[in-house]
């Protein structure tokens, strides 16, 4: 794909507002996804993108304006279904934060070990020298979005006395990031990942050390 195809754009913001056509959205996403994970950002390419998904490339501009644009879409897509998921962290009952934590984690946990959200750990990491756009909107639709909507409910947990979480960012943080230890690294390094019953462990094991640490004494 030329590099100029995105330069007059890299700087413009995926549109906002909900899409007229969701069906011809979503495929759009699928078909970034799918072209992401195998070629990367600077390789991949928007005409293919179009072609697969059965649009023009205009439509793909008209809806997130730059390949960039497209790209952040993508993972934002995905980081939905952590907490969107379940619809939403503010859906979360505050007063069972053992059961929204269980909850959280299992789909924190599904995503990370999916072979494609690998891949764009991969990808992105590569890129990091050469990718800084990429890099910041993976990380500010990834990792700072998921931390955002964790320390969002933990502090409505806070609230109705269930947790004692005076920094619930922090707090947030420390929780996912105990699923990106040894199975993670070795899922990065395409070795054997962990079985299902490892990670049910894992994740019982989390939140268990989460809620020994933040529940709050009467």
């Amino acid at each position: 794909m030329p590099k100029n195809e995105t330069n007059n754009d890299a700087a413009l913001k995926p549109l906002r507002g909900r899409p007229r056509d969701p069906e011809r959205y979503r495929r759009i996403l699928e078909a970034a996804r799918s072209h992401f994970y195998a070629h990367g950002l600077e390789r991949a390419s928007v005409d293919a993108i179009a072609a697969e998904a059965g649009v023009s490339k205009m439509t793909i501009y008209s809806h997130f304006q730059s390949k960039e644009g497209l790209f952040e879409a993508a993972v934002r897509d995905r980081t939905e279904r952590v907490v969107g998921g379940l619809a939403g962290a503010a859906a979360l009952d505050p007063k069972q934060p053992n059961k929204a934590l269980l909850a959280i984690g299992e789909q924190f946990l599904s995503l990370a070990r999916e072979d494609e959200a690998l891949g764009q750990f991969r990808l992105v990491y590569g890129a990091a020298a050469t990718q800084p756009d990429a890099c910041r909107a993976f990380y500010r639709q990834g990792a700072d979005r998921l931390i955002g909507d964790l320390a969002a409910y933990l502090r409505r947990a806070d609230a109705a006395g269930t947790l004692k979480v005076r920094q619930p960012r922090q707090a947030a943080d420390l929780f996912l990031a105990m699923f990106l230890g040894d199975g993670h690294i070795r899922g990065l390094l395409m070795l054997d990942m962990p079985d299902a019953r490892e990670n049910r462990a894992l994740l019982r094991e989390a939140v268990r050390v989460f809620m020994a640490a933040y529940a709050h004494e009467p």
